[in-house]
């Protein structure tokens, strides 16, 4: 099975050279799932010619807003209103998450209580899980079609469900420890609060599941459940 990674934004310079870019990190996480892969950075607007070129899509996250005017934004939200009329699964993970939801008639806003930065535990359909977190941007208000299914207090749509063709999730299961510690040191200095970035790093040799959602995001892009 052929799945295209539309890589909507790069990982920070500095960190590239040992963990390679938001494309790496998602062939990692799926290592072994029995796909491959193909690249596509539409933040370059560097676009797929049609939907049917892979069997499955994702979308990752970003440093840009949903709701910014980028010129990838549009032909973006586009792209993924054509893969959902067209019944192939796509899976969106952060600012991916947030596009999908605006697309398809949701809201994202920058959110008034503040910062997610590191481990984040979350209530996965009746089931405790721990993620990595990086983001201030939600979904604030959820498309129709989509169902909630998963979340915790500072995050109520934290995972969502179209169907049987989309699910998006706003933490990141392709983040270990050592990048989210990086991500720290170059994009979180100065932006999120200290206490915030000081909390994180105490916490980053706490286990997360990052192997679980793996096993979710291959069984979503195969098989159209989720469990």
């Amino acid at each position: 099975m052929k799945i295209g990674i539309l890589q909507a934004g790069h990982a920070p310079d500095d960190l590239r050279p040992d963990h390679g870019d938001f494309y790496d990190l998602f062939v990692r996480l799926l290592d072994g799932q029995g796909f491959s892969f193909a690249n596509y950075d539409v933040v370059d607007m560097r676009f797929p010619t049609a939907v049917t070129d892979c069997d499955g899509w994702l979308v990752t996250g970003s440093k840009h807003g949903a709701y910014e005017d980028h010129p990838f934004i549009r032909p973006l939200e586009t792209f993924i209103r054509d893969t959902y009329a067209a019944d192939i699964p796509m899976v969106g993970i952060c600012f991916g998450h947030q596009i999908i939801a605006q697309a398809l008639g949701g809201t994202v806003e920058k959110f008034s209580g503040g910062w997610a930065v590191g481990r984040q535990t979350y209530d996965w359909n009746g089931k405790p899980i721990a993620l990595n977190a990086w983001h201030q941007d939600q979904v604030v208000t959820r498309p129709r079609s989509a169902q909630p299914y998963g979340s915790n207090p500072f995050c109520e749509n934290a995972a969502l469900v179209y169907d049987n063709r989309i699910f998006t999730v706003q933490a990141h299961p392709e983040f270990d420890a050592t990048f989210t510690e990086g991500l720290g040191e170059t994009r979180g200095e100065g932006v999120v609060p200290d206490g915030q970035l000081a909390l994180m790093r105490e916490e980053l040799s706490k286990p997360v599941d990052n192997g679980f959602l793996a096993q979710q995001i291959s069984q979503f892009l195969k098989e159209r459940t989720i469990s």
